[in-house]
């Protein structure tokens, strides 16, 4: 599916005249496939897992954030596919826009698919998601390690809401920075808190 389809839903949502969120024009980077966390203070707080696959990022909405212990098991809920830019985004989502709230970006760095068939044969990363079970490996600035994404309910063909588990694979190291206070934590690309982005960015 070509990423013009694959934005549909995510470009019907938003006013663009209003919100400074990218429409989605970025050609995929070159250095390896991508992925972000955000923290996302809309009516709810909580992070959005992305992972860069083909030419958008897949996106997940988890709402107590990663975390480095392999104890624990994230929800994670798919949203709409987002465009690769949406990568740097970090700013106020407009009150009455979709999502309106204020975005830092928590985490980013790259990843590597790890997913094999039973015989131990690479697989096809969007494959694999299809199937309901991905692994792979980040290098980000706070979290770095074995992941992997379940779906353990719903589906494409499921009456039930879509939805899957996130979780730390036993074994390497801990960043010790598991997951922080969402308004205490600081956005990797700019250093500022919620509460800053929400000043310094905010509408009036």
């Amino acid at each position: 599916m070509e990423a013009e389809e694959r934005l549909r839903e995510y470009r019907g949502k938003r006013d663009f005249g209003r919100t400074r969120e990218p429409s989605g024009q970025r050609e995929p980077a070159g250095a390896g496939p991508r992925f972000v966390v955000q923290i996302h203070d809309a009516r709810r707080m909580h992070f959005d897992f992305r992972l860069q696959v083909d030419d958008v990022l897949r996106s997940w909405s988890v709402p107590k954030g990663p975390s480095d212990d392999p104890h624990d098991k994230r929800l994670a809920v798919p949203t709409e596919d987002h465009p690769l830019e949406y990568e740097d985004f970090e700013g106020v989502i407009p009150k009455g826009e979709y999502g309106g709230g204020t975005v830092i970006v928590w985490d980013r760095g790259t990843y590597e698919p790890l997913s094999h068939d039973r015989r131990g044969r690479p697989v096809d990363f969007a494959e694999s998601l299809e199937h309901g079970h991905a692994t792979f490996r980040l290098r980000g600035a706070k979290l770095h390690g074995e992941y992997a994404l379940t779906r353990f309910r719903g589906g494409r063909d499921g009456a039930e809401e879509e939805a899957w588990l996130l979780v730390k694979k036993a074994g390497g190291r801990m960043s010790g920075h598991g997951t922080p206070d969402p308004r205490r934590a600081r956005s990797v690309r700019t250093g500022r808190t919620l509460a800053q982005v929400a000043a310094e960015d905010g509408e009036g």
